[in-house]
């Protein structure tokens, strides 16, 4: 039967429920337990206390004068069992031609085994709660079409409990990392999303128009600035968990809306803050998980280990033979082009160096560590390392060949923020869309003074890394194409 055809059938029981004095979408419900609640308890129980769960019937199987039917309220799933010389004959009728699978339904009885044992409520009263005008998909569970499981994410909810289970994981991800931050002296903050000069990241912004002003405004691309103003104004260690917006590419890693946390802790470099940052991961990867490895593309990822150190220009040396200390932007570019690198897309040194990693050094990177001291060309934010004012003081989490968080000791010379800022600009003029804008008033901020400070960031990436998937599958409801 046709969809329409099931509707419009859904559509005449409606009718007749109302002219029989039953209303399919009461306002309240009588439930006084969870199912997890009467499964938690059942033992005691069973057969001693009359109880009223509510959910959606997921299935059901008919016997005769009885019929066996699976509700499931999201907290569990328990089979309930009603009989017509139990309930009698009109109810049981009425149940019968009225209720369907999907619809929500109400029951009083008592917990009982039956003959195999299960765990099922007797029902003596039943109440319709919500009537469904769509049938549930009867081969949705294991759909391979990733496109039509997030477009109706709802019903990926409804028949996958393992789609289900990974929402909580993700809820538990971020509480542990609230937990954490706050447990070391953090205070949670909130920053504006709309800006009018977006900055903190190399991203091209999205841009709106707000008519009470009547100014164009940028979605944020990242908190920091606003959090740096807040460690200059006297606060000691912010943070910020909140929305992004990047108008880049889709792929594995990358989402144009996504979560991210980024803090700030003063009187710290980047060597404290990846001691902080190393049991911070250690943390929350054991409170989402409840172990500290897992699997990811086939490889064995053990948080508890000791993490390794790598050094960027050693790295980059090793795996592409190109030596940082020496290579002028025509080197670069010819190496590009010759590995099948696109280096006309990439404007400047710094986003050459970046692209050509990426590609050729990150994913050597299996074990978790930090990778360290990049040249300045691809950080205008981070401080410079004494020893070498070419090299900033900045690491990167990476595991599995990616990189899942950076942090470095963040930049309070006002007049070497200018200075970067405008090399930025420079950038910009010269075609690069995700180079950083000149921030005047950031610029003022820091000139009223900041003190030594680190900060970091990382998103829902590592979430998505700890579970194994593309990160858009582990948003409820990612941004879809429309279908024609």
């Amino acid at each position: 039967m046709a969809l329409d055809e099931i509707r419009n059938t859904k559509i005449k029981k409606i009718e007749e429920l109302r002219k029989s004095g039953v209303e399919p979408y009461p306002a309240n419900s009588s439930r006084t337990n969870s199912i997890k609640e009467a499964i938690d308890n059942y033992s005691e129980w069973k057969e001693s206390k009359t109880i009223t769960l509510a959910g959606r019937i997921m299935a059901r199987r008919e016997h005769g004068g009885s019929t066996f039917f699976d509700i499931d309220d999201g907290s569990g799933n328990i089979q309930a069992y009603i009989k017509e010389d139990v309930v009698g004959a009109d109810e049981y009728k009425h149940f019968q031609e009225s209720i369907d699978r999907g619809d929500f339904i109400e029951v009083q009885g008592q917990l009982k085994d039956t003959k195999r044992e299960e765990k099922t409520i007797y029902v003596s009263k039943y109440k319709l709660l919500t009537k469904a005008l769509l049938p549930l998909p009867e081969k949705w569970h294991g759909l391979e079409d990733v496109e039509e499981r997030l477009r109706k994410r709802y019903l990926d909810l409804i028949m996958n409990p393992e789609e289900k289970e990974l929402f909580v994981k993700k809820s538990k991800f971020w509480q542990a990392t609230r937990e954490f931050l706050i447990k070391e002296g953090g205070l949670e903050v909130d920053t504006p999303i709309l800006e009018q000069i977006p900055g903190g990241a190399d991203a091209e912004p999205f841009k709106t128009h707000m008519n009470a002003l009547d100014i164009d405004l940028f979605l944020r691309i990242s908190p920091e600035l606003n959090l740096k103003r807040l460690i200059v104004a006297g606060y000691e260690k912010v943070f910020e968990i909140g929305r992004i917006f990047r108008n880049e590419g889709i792929d594995r890693e990358h989402l144009q809306d996504y979560t991210q946390m980024e803090m700030y802790w003063a009187y710290y470099d980047y060597e404290k803050l990846m001691e902080l940052m190393e049991r911070l991961f250690k943390h929350v990867v054991w409170e989402t998980l409840g172990v500290y490895s897992h699997q990811y593309q086939d490889k064995t990822i053990d948080w508890n280990s000791s993490w390794k150190r790598y050094d960027y220009y050693e790295e980059f040396e090793k795996h592409t033979g190109l030596k940082l200390k020496e290579i002028s932007e025509k080197d670069l570019i010819n190496y590009a082009k010759d590995n099948g690198i696109d280096a006309d897309k990439h404007v400047g040194k710094g986003r050459l160096i970046d692209v050509i990693f990426k590609k050729k050094v990150r994913p050597h990177f299996l074990e978790p560590g930090f990778l360290v001291l990049p040249p300045i060309d691809i950080e205008p934010l981070a401080k410079r390392y004494p020893k070498d004012p070419n090299r900033v003081e900045r690491f990167q989490i990476v595991a599995g060949g990616t990189e899942l968080g950076k942090g470095f000791s963040e930049l309070n010379d006002p007049l070497d923020q200018r200075q970067r800022f405008q090399e930025q600009v420079k950038l910009g003029e010269a075609g690069d869309k995700e180079a950083q804008r000149m921030d005047e008033d950031f610029v003022e901020a820091l000139e009223y003074g900041m003190p030594p400070t680190a900060g970091f960031g990382m998103s829902e990436r590592v979430f998505a890394f700890l579970m194994d998937k593309p990160v858009r599958e582990t948003i409820f409801f990612p941004l879809m194409k429309p279908k024609e």
